[in-house]
Formats: C-alpha cells, structure tokens, sequence
C-alpha cells in the first residue's frame, strides 16, 4: 500500500524590507512520505526569499523535471528556477539552459561537503546563485513546522525571521555564488 502525502495549510506572511515585497499568501503543500519537516520549512524559507505573484510550487521531490519553486513570464518562459538540497551537477547546467535565473539553496549537514565537490563545475554556470543555510537554523525551522501553520516571515539586511505563536527562528543564508553582474 502506497503512503499519501501529507498536506501542509499554511498563512505566510511576508514583509521584504530588502525588496519592499509585503503580502501574506495563503500556501497548500504537500510533504511526500519521504520528505522531512526541514525540507518542507526549507521549501516554505525558498519561497519566502523569492516570493511574487508568479512564483509557484514544482510538483516536488517525485518530479525530475520540474525545480522545487519556479517563476514564469507569461509567456511560459521560465524567469527562475529555485532548487532545495544538493542537486547534481548534469541537473543544474540543463535548468541553466532552461530558466534566466538558477537559484541553489543548500542545506543540512551534506550542504558544505556537496559544495566543496561541486564549487569549481558549477562556478562557471553564468545564471547561477548558490545559497546555503546553517544546519542549526533549518533545524530549528523545522521545530516549527506543523500541519496548520500561520507564520510571519520578516527579510532585512539579508536576515530571515521566522515567527510563529510558539516560536521564533533567526536566519542567515551565507552566499556561495552569484552571477559576475549580481550586485
């Protein structure tokens, strides 16, 4: 017998001092029975950091095809393809052919190792950010995760603050790699 989903409700608000970006966005997800509560608070925090009106969710971690967030103009072009964890190498350089903008967001203990073996390939990817967040953080992140979740994200100076009714969680994502014309 196959395990379902598990369906997260969650009221994510949003106030992006750093990108003037303020709005509260009503999110369903579905954590796949191998996926962890990190992971699903990692996905929430990517989507958090990159919200607009456009951004939306891939069809998750059974999908090869398809980044965990992606934006696209209207025109069905992808404008940024948002990946969690520690994707190989052949996967980056195709969504780099496919998407304007990659975004890599590394995390948990296999985040740095990954990174060391992966620095020098994917530095030369022209369209590529590589972020990764501190294991003790997403952690914590994930100590907040719950089925019905209203939680309030504030973003300044690069500063992720998670809060909900029982708990807060600070967060830095430390930048690895941006693109040449990145300010």
């Amino acid at each position: 017998m196959a395990l379902n989903a598990t369906l997260y409700k969650i009221t994510l608000q949003i106030a992006d001092l750093d990108r003037h970006y303020y709005q509260t966005h009503a999110l369903t997800l579905a954590r796949h029975p191998s996926e962890t509560d990190e992971r699903v608070m990692v996905r929430l925090l990517a989507f958090a950091l990159y919200a607009s009106d456009t951004l939306a969710f891939g069809k998750g971690i059974s999908s090869e095809d398809e980044p965990t967030l992606w934006e696209k103009d209207l025109t069905g072009n992808i404008e940024r393809w948002i990946d969690v964890g520690q994707p190989e190498e052949r996967a980056v350089r195709k969504a780099s052919g496919r998407a304007k903008q990659v975004v890599i967001i590394g995390y948990g203990r296999a985040a740095e190792p990954w990174w060391q073996q992966q620095q020098a390939a994917l530095g030369r990817i022209a369209n590529l950010t590589v972020l990764r967040l501190p294991t003790e953080a997403t952690s914590a992140l994930a100590g907040l995760a719950n089925r019905t979740l209203q939680l309030q994200c504030t973003i300044q100076e690069g500063l992720l603050w998670f809060t909900t009714e029982t708990g807060a969680v600070p967060l830095e994502p430390v930048l690895l790699l941006q693109p040449a014309n990145t300010p």
